[in-house]
């Protein structure tokens, strides 16, 4: 049996500069703070609250190791906590210009994601009973991730 995507919805996370923590014998750590953002699509709809951060380890390869932390408040008022890690990479020519914050075509490098969700809510306890993708786009000062519920 092949499982189906169902899309859920769409978060756009507004970033500021990294703060590097340095290289190491295993690659180049960095934290991303996450300052708000907004989540729209049929399955989820409020904001991202500020404190969120995406901590990263930027492997030898030029592959960025992400596991971003944050939370979403519903526009029902229920309160959501992620913790969503996953992979971007590409050539290294495509990788600089991201780092430079250059507007990059999304296709040219690969950035997906697998999302874990907890709520107390029961009206979103369907989030802890489901795997998720998401796929990204990074922007100048944004983050975008479109997510799909493994069904």
């Amino acid at each position: 049996m092949t499982p189906d995507l169902k899309f859920v919805c769409q978060a756009r996370f507004e970033v500021t500069a990294p703060v590097e923590i340095g290289r190491t014998a295993d690659g180049i750590y960095r934290m991303i703070p996450i300052t708000g953002g907004t989540v729209t699509g049929p399955g989820i709809a409020g904001v991202v609250l500020p404190g969120g951060a995406d901590w990263q380890r930027v492997r030898p390869d030029g592959t960025a190791e992400i596991e971003a932390r944050y939370v979403i408040r519903t526009e029902d008022g229920a309160t959501i906590s992620a913790l969503n890690k996953g992979l971007r990479g590409g050539p290294a020519e495509v990788m600089r210009r991201l780092a430079a914050g250059e507007p990059v075509n999304p296709a040219e490098y690969y950035f997906r994601t697998a999302p874990q969700f907890q709520t107390g809510d029961e009206r979103y306890a369907w989030l802890t009973q489901r795997l998720f993708l998401g796929v990204g786009e990074r922007g100048p000062g944004h983050v975008l991730i479109r997510f799909w519920a493994v069904e």
